[in-house]
């Protein structure tokens, strides 16, 4: 199953990172939820369950070669695709939002595979040219490709998950060769489109979350409140932070949702600027090692592969940190 050779290019380095990030994690979940007489919640032992499952799912993947894979992609692509739009009628609801499906001991959100399998689309896309550059019509392909799971997604709705798709784009066809004025001329169109998108594209809710984002004082007891508290949360932690579960904040329930958006925000208070630097900088060495592992590539499709995984990594990483 695996080439004896394979074990001598694992980077066990990035490997020890990414499973101290979610050593991390763990731990700050079980001070989240933990409750005394009762001991760590059922969320705790899930986590657990999920990084077990996440080392399996690495293992698997290393045994299959990634251009076998790549030449599958399409039926992978249409499998995804339908799934999430599986989802949209038959999914569970939960939060007002229709993401999952329902496998009696877990549930399945398929917008998360979507982005893998977007890289390893557009990776074999890409890496089948032979031009040195990207064209506009690579370009349209390229992005209707990525629209249409986008805009499945986005109606569920999830526009969070949704977005993430946009970097695994832009991140493949900017090393694939697309021209930086190209990212001019998108983001000038964003800029333009940006009102009407306001007024007819995003419903209220996520009009909402904007604007709690750019001044969450606007409603301080409502919609603003979570961005207020996990200001608080992340400024009380000081330089070494209060000590694992003696954050107030995160123990006395005053931060919502302290396990899961909020998570990042009771590691400052528990372990302070100190544990903020390590888990950045845990992050960083991830994505750096990451980026030497496409250019160390044999080809353009391991390389674009690589990238376009990175790419929603990356800015998910950015996303949720600069949330709390």
């Amino acid at each position: 199953m695996f080439e004896r050779r394979l074990y001598f290019h694992i980077d066990l380095a990035m490997v020890g990172a990414i499973v101290a990030l979610c050593l991390i994690g763990l731990v700050q979940i079980y001070s989240t939820t933990y409750q005394q007489g009762v001991g760590a919640s059922d969320i705790f032992y899930t986590q657990i369950y999920a990084i077990v499952l996440g080392l399996l799912g690495m293992a698997v993947a290393m045994s299959i070669d990634y251009r076998s894979l790549a030449d599958k992609s399409h039926f992978l692509y249409l499998g995804i695709l339908l799934l999430l739009v599986f989802v949209l009628f038959f999914g569970v609801v939960r939060g007002g939002s229709r993401r999952w499906i329902d496998l009696g001991p877990l549930n399945l959100q398929p917008s998360e595979f979507a982005k893998a399998i977007l890289a390893l689309v557009l990776a074999k896309f890409f890496g089948e040219r032979r031009r040195g550059s990207v064209t506009r019509g690579d370009l349209l392909i390229a992005g209707a490709i990525t629209a249409v799971p986008l805009f499945i997604i986005a109606r569920q709705p999830d526009l969070g998950t949704a977005v993430t798709l946009l970097p695994v784009l832009f991140a493949v066809a900017y090393v694939a060769g697309m021209p930086m004025r190209i990212f001019g001329i998108l983001a000038l169109a964003g800029i333009l489109i940006a009102p009407i998108a306001w007024k007819f594209a995003l419903q209220d809710y996520q009009k909402e979350r904007v604007s709690t984002f750019l001044n969450p004082a606007e409603d301080a007891r409502g919609a603003g409140y979570q961005q207020i508290q996990a200001r608080i949360t992340v400024g009380s932690g000081g330089l070494d932070g209060k000590g694992f579960m003696k954050g107030t904040q995160g123990q006395y329930r005053f931060l919502p949702v302290a396990h899961n958006d909020f998570i990042f925000s009771v590691l400052a208070e528990e372990h302070g600027f100190v544990g903020v630097a390590v888990a950045l900088g845990l992050y960083l060495f991830v994505i750096v090692r990451s980026l030497e592992s496409a250019r160390l590539s044999k080809d353009r499709l391991g390389a674009y592969l690589v990238v376009g995984v990175l790419a929603t990594f990356t800015f998910q990483v950015i996303y949720n940190i600069a949330m709390s």
